[in-house]
């Protein structure tokens, strides 16, 4: 190959190599085989998965709300362990579970397809309603989760179906879609996840930081059920739901407390801004965003979380009572 090539005769070549390479791996929503089933420590999927969930539950026999924390990219349940466990002493139950392909979850690793992760989120929420029918019940995501938590409200309105939610919260939700990424960018992730799907990459050498909290951070690195080298179709997978998850914050209604740390450098500002801007204006009487100051993208876990599990308090307690409020926090 020449030392440089026109950018035709590149997009040519790429289009011949991809005629023999393979499809990325993504795991297929299987036919239904029974009712899901939920049990103490794990949920059982339709198709028959166990799912670990791990609950905080509440000091007092009647929570005032309930909460379905959803995890990130490459994280698992435990991610929720220190603000589950503040919640609970202030009267809410939470439940956290491994989404499949992350934790103890089967499959770790091989990305499953936002089909089936949002058909297992809109399946575990209408288990935890039903056992908690008369208590208010919110979905929770970060990260990554916060995009499934996104497509999943949105395919449960497609399907008619009633989720029976009281609002949203979202903690630097993945919206990082392809519009926002270089040509280049999507077009090495389109080729490379056809080419060698199974090759794993690390975060060694992109100085990235994720949280100030340092001791945190480290517990993550000896955690052997954080996945630390990533599937190259797993990202595309990730970017799949990415698009999907923007998209979907045209028709995201629900009343909504929406997180976000200003030196968060794992979702950029331009994205999440975009994202704010197609949030529907009819909803903005039940709508919070908070913007914190010192914030990383692990805001629930950085070294001033409790001011945002404080933040997610007040906002349970005064849900529909607040307009559209934009704070800024300097701590």
């Amino acid at each position: 190959m020449p030392p440089y090539m026109p950018i035709n005769s590149l997009l040519i070549l790429v289009a011949v190599m991809l005629n023999a390479c393979a499809a990325p791996n993504f795991k297929k929503l299987t036919k239904v085989m029974s009712d899901p089933v939920l049990k103490n420590n794990y949920f059982i999927t339709h198709d028959e998965a166990y799912l670990p969930i791990r609950t905080w539950k509440s000091n007092d026999a009647t929570p005032r709300a309930i909460i379905i924390a959803v995890h990130g990219f490459n994280d698992y349940s435990n991610f929720f362990e220190a603000p589950g466990s503040f919640l609970a002493k202030n009267n809410i139950t939470t439940y956290a579970f491994d989404q499949r392909g992350f934790g103890a979850a089967p499959e770790p690793g091989l990305w499953p397809g936002v089909a089936t992760l949002t058909s297992d989120l809109m399946s575990l929420t209408s288990l935890v309603k039903a056992r908690h029918p008369r208590t208010p019940l919110f979905l929770l995501g970060e990260s990554m989760g916060g995009g499934v938590v996104m497509v999943t409200l949105k395919n449960a309105r497609k399907q008619g179906q009633e989720l029976g939610l009281s609002g949203v919260i979202l903690s630097a939700p993945a919206i990082w879609g392809r519009q926002f990424m270089p040509w280049y960018q999507t077009t090495a992730l389109w080729v490379a996840a056809h080419i060698f799907p199974e090759t794993k990459l690390t975060g060694q050498g992109l100085k990235i930081t994720a949280s100030d909290n340092v001791v945190m951070l480290r517990a993550l690195g000896s955690d052997p059920l954080i996945i630390k080298k990533t599937r190259i179709d797993a990202v595309y997978g990730l970017t799949n739901l990415m698009d999907q998850a923007l998209e979907s914050a045209w028709e995201l209604n629900d009343p909504l407390l929406l997180l976000y740390g200003k030196k968060d450098e794992i979702i950029p500002k331009k994205p999440t801004m975009e994202m704010i801007s197609r949030l529907p204006k009819k909803a903005k009487a039940t709508r919070k965003i908070i913007l914190y100051d010192n914030g990383y993208h692990m805001l629930m876990r950085d070294l001033h979380a409790e001011i945002v599990w404080r933040d997610i308090i007040d906002w349970i307690e005064t849900r529909n009572k607040q307009p559209l409020v934009v704070t800024q926090h300097k701590e």
